[in-house]
């Protein structure tokens, strides 16, 4: 059954991740299509609650079906051994029960049936001895059956070499396959360590090309909140308000004198040299916002509006040392900017809103004032970037 995540619920303000999928219910007029939710405490939702026991009590009776009986095709004949297929079983209601339980163990971030299948692979390749190999076998065969196929991720072979491991010497693989001997074992032996080789292969090259990749932080995420009211001059001791593009820093940029970044940056979204004065002279901090909302942008604003909004910050924070050491405090932590006066383009509102890229850009200038302070005290100048005045745009 296909499934779908993230869903929850809250028990006393907790929450409780889930996942669900479709499923059919019978009603006095037949039988329609129901949302089954599975969580990770075991509670399961399908018109009404319920647990394990009682899920499968539903499944027993038919309350609850996994396919619109009334609807449902005869499943097709499928030629050839089954030793070598290469689909699934057809789905039970016991290979359902499997499939639940197995995705509540996720849930709770403990090992699945296949999980716990690759464990026991695992302690075979390390030692091939007859007692792990029926490990293997008593592990293998709780996986639900229409998922066993899937269980190597082997599109070519799906899950033939288990099926051959798992066969003691002298009987049919799969019932109705070749008779398993020593030398069939040794050779899904070699199969599984073959495998094992070129994962670790794929690791170093992987290692390799991304040597560079930044390893996961230790710092938890820094969230910087708006405040209804900013302060109009730096507060003591400065603390991460500094982060914000309403905090009093004036800077300059391109020959111009702005008292905020929010200052700066509507200023020169305005089409019109004067209302760029006006929002710059703006005594504070909303009433430059909203005036820049209200007056004409310049053309394709959209476009360059992000990377204005990287020069604003770099100008700041290179402006004010005592701010930028406040910044680089931050190490690499992530940061969420949010707020609700800024657009959700610059802010962080959650998974569904908000691409928080005032958030991105801090943590940029954050790297490049270390780069800057690295660099310098090996003796490299000072990165110089050019730009145009202000004065340019206008004309």
């Amino acid at each position: 059954m296909a499934r779908t995540r993230p869903t929850y619920r809250l028990v006393d303000g907790e929450r409780i991740d889930g996942a669900w999928c479709h499923v059919w219910t019978k009603s006095y007029a037949g039988y329609y299509l129901a949302d089954l939710f599975v969580y990770a405490d075991g509670a399961i939702r399908c018109v009404g609650e319920m647990d394990l026991q009682g899920l499968r009590e539903r499944l027993s009776s038919a309350l609850i079906t996994l396919s619109d009986p009334e609807r449902l095709a005869p499943a097709p004949i499928r030629e050839g051994p089954r030793w070598s297929a290469r689909y699934p079983e057809p789905l039970t209601d016991e290979g359902f029960m499997g499939e639940v339980y197995d995705e509540i163990e996720s849930l709770n971030g403990r090992p699945t049936s296949s999980d716990r299948c690759w464990e026991a692979i695992m302690r075979y390749l390390q030692e091939p001895t007859e007692e792990n190999r029926q490990a293997v076998r008593r592990v293998y065969l709780t996986i639900p059956a229409h998922r066993r196929v899937y269980v190597l991720g082997d599109m070519d072979r799906q899950d033939i070499p288990l099926r051959k491991l798992i066969t003691d010497i002298g009987q049919p693989v799969g019932g109705d396959g070749p008779i398993a001997t020593a030398e069939m074992h040794r050779e899904v032996l070699e199969y599984f360590q073959a495998g094992d080789r070129g994962v670790e292969r794929s690791r170093e090259q992987y290692g390799i090309l991304h040597a560079d990749d930044p390893q996961e932080t230790q710092i938890p995420a820094i969230t910087s909140n708006e405040r209804s009211t900013p302060p109009t001059e730096p507060p003591e001791p400065l603390d991460l308000f500094i982060l914000r593009n309403e905090f009093p820093a004036p800077f300059f940029y391109q020959g111009q004198r702005y008292p905020t970044v929010l200052h700066g940056y509507w200023a020169l979204a305005a089409a019109d040299r004067a209302d760029h004065d006006h929002i710059r002279d703006a005594t504070t901090v909303r009433e430059a916002h909203e005036t820049g909302g209200r007056v004409p942008l310049r053309p394709e604003w959209v476009l360059v509006s992000t990377a204005v909004m990287a020069a604003l910050l770099r100008a700041k924070f290179s402006q004010h040392p005592e701010l930028a050491e406040v910044l680089l405090s931050t190490r690499d932590a992530r940061i969420s900017y949010t707020g609700i006066s800024e657009s959700p383009h610059w802010t962080d509102r959650g998974p569904r809103e908000g691409r928080n890229w005032v958030g991105r850009l801090l943590e940029l200038t954050r790297a490049e004032l270390l780069a800057n302070r690295i660099l310098h005290e090996e003796g490299y100048p000072p990165s110089n970037r050019a730009g145009i005045r202000v004065g340019d745009i206008y004309e």
